[in-house]
C-alpha cells in the first residue's frame, strides 16, 4: 500500500487489528462476522479508538488484510508476548500445522503451514513463521528461534522438536539461542536410529537411567510408559565419523521412551528416542517429552475445533497467514483470561464440599460469554492488551 495523506485516511491499521482480534475472541470467524460484530458494538471499540468512520465492511477488511507484511506482523506479536508476559518459558514446543482449506488451486498453490512455538507450561502461542509446505520447516524453524531470542527471550529453555526438527542447523541456532535441544529420533535419520538402539542393548543396566513405569489412564485406553536415559554420547562427536554423518552440537543425553497401551481388544507397542543437549534424567525427561506433545492437544486441537482455522477459506495474498496470527492473539488473550462471572442457579443443591479443582471453562464458550457479554470482553483487553 502506498503513503496516505492523514486525511485520507479513513481506517487507522490500529482499529483495524483491535476489531479484527476483539471479533475473533468474539466467536467471529470471517471478515463478514467480525464487520457486523463491529457495527453492533462501535461503541465499545469507541471506547478504546477513535472510529471516527465507523468499522469497515468485511470487504474492506479482506482488501486491508491481504495486503499487511505478515513478517512484520508475527514479529508485533511476538514483542506483544514478551511484553505482557515478561517470564522466560521452560518448556516450548515446535510444530507445524496445516491450514487444510487455504490452497489455491488457480494458482497451484498449496496449503498454508503455519509452524509455531508454544510454551506448553503457560500454554501461551510464543511466536510463528509461515510456510507454504511442510519440507520447508527445515528453514522456517531456524528464523522462529531467532525471533524468540532476541534480548534472551529463551535463554535456558529446553526446546522440544519432532523428528523433522532432528538437524544440526537447528541444533546450532537452538544452541546459540542459549537453550538446550530435545529433539526425537525417527526413521529419518536411519543411521542415527540404528546406532541408538544399539547403544541400548548393549548397555549395562548400572550404565543407564531408568526411571519406574507410569501409568495414565483415559479415552478408552491404559497407558504405560518407562523412560531411560544414556549418557555415553562421545561418540557421538567423535572425530571418527563418517563425512557427512549427523552431528549435534553439545549431545549430552539419549532418551528411549518404551510404550505399552492397552485398548479394548488389543495391546500395541512403541519405543521412541530422543537426543537431549541438557543432561537430563528419567524422572525429568518423561515430562519433558510428555509436554511436547501440549501443543498438539491444546493449540493445535483449539484451532481445529474451537476456531475452525481447517474451515477458512481464505486464500489470496497475505489472509490466511495474517488471519493465523490473528487467531493466535485471540488464543492467548482466552488462555489468560478469567473466569467468566455467572449468576448462582437458584434451582440447583448446594453441594456438601466446594470443589477443590473446579472444570475450566472451555476456549469456546469463553468466545461466547465475551460476544454476549462486554465486560468480560473488557476484562480480557484489561489483562492482555496492555
Amino acid at each position: 500500500m502506498g503513503y496516505r495523506a492523514p486525511f485520507r485516511v479513513a481506517y487507522k491499521l490500529s482499529e483495524i487489528l483491535l476489531l479484527a482480534v476483539c471479533g475473533t475472541i468474539c466467536d467471529c470467524d470471517d471478515y463478514d462476522a467480525i464487520a457486523e460484530w463491529g457495527d453492533d458494538n462501535l461503541d465499545f471499540l469507541r471506547e478504546y479508538l477513535a472510529y471516527d468512520w465507523g468499522v469497515p465492511t468485511g470487504r474492506w477488511l479482506t482488501l486491508m488484510m491481504n495486503r499487511i507484511n505478515p513478517a512484520l506482523f508475527s514479529a508485533c506479536f511476538s514483542a506483544w508476548v514478551r511484553e505482557t508476559w515478561p517470564d522466560r518459558p521452560e518448556l516450548i514446543a515446535i510444530d507445524g500445522k496445516t491450514s487444510r482449506r487455504t490452497h489455491d488451486r488457480s494458482q497451484d498453490l498449496p496449503p498454508l503451514h503455519m509452524v509455531s512455538a508454544f510454551a506448553t507450561t503457560s500454554r501461551l502461542v510464543l511466536g510463528q513463521e509461515a510456510v507454504r509446505e511442510k519440507s520447508n520447516e527445515l528453514t522456517a524453524i531456524p528464523a522462529l528461534v531467532q525471533r524468540l531470542a532476541v534480548d534472551d527471550g529463551i535463554k535456558g529453555a529446553l526446546v522440544t522438536i519432532d523428528a523433522m526438527g532432528c538437524n544440526a542447523t537447528i541444533a546450532k541456532t537452538i544452541r546459540d539461542a542459549g537453550a538446550d535441544y530435545l529433539l526425537a529420533v525417527k526413521a529419518n535419520q536411519p543411521t542415527l536410529l540404528r546406532e541408538i538402539e544399539l547403544l541400548f542393548e548393549d548397555a549395562e543396566p548400572d550404565e543407564l537411567d531408568k526411571a519406574p513405569p507410569d501409568f495414565d489412564k483415559g479415552h478408552g485406553r491404559i497407558e504405560t510408559r518407562t523412560v531411560t536415559v544414556a549418557r555415553q554420547v562421545d561418540w557421538l562427536k567423535g572425530d571418527r565419523r563418517f563425512p557427512g554423518e549427523l552431528r549435534l552440537p553439545d549431545a549430552a543425553a539419549i532418551v528411549r521412551v518404551e510404550g505399552r497401551t492397552e485398548l479394548k481388544d488389543r495391546c500395541r507397542f512403541d519405543t521412541r528416542y530422543y537426543i537431549s543437549s541438557r543432561r537430563l534424567t528419567a524422572a525429568n525427561a518423561g515430562p519433558a517429552v510428555r509436554g511436547h506433545w501440549g501443543i498438539e492437544n491444546t493449540l493445535h486441537w483449539e484451532l481445529d475445533v474451537d476456531f475452525d482455522e481447517d474451515q477458512s477459506r481464505l486464500r489470496k495474498g497475505h489472509g490466511a497467514t495474517n488471519m493465523a496470527i490473528v487467531r493466535h492473539f485471540a488464543f492467548n488473550a482466552l488462555q489468560a483470561a478469567g473466569e467468566p462471572q455467572r449468576p448462582p442457579r437458584l434451582l440447583q443443591r448446594p453441594r456438601k464440599k466446594p470443589s477443590t479443582n473446579p472444570r475450566r471453562t472451555s476456549m469456546r464458550r469463553k468466545r461466547k460469554s465475551a460476544a454476549r457479554n462486554n465486560d468480560y470482553l473488557r476484562a480480557i483487553l484489561a489483562v492482555n492488551l496492555r
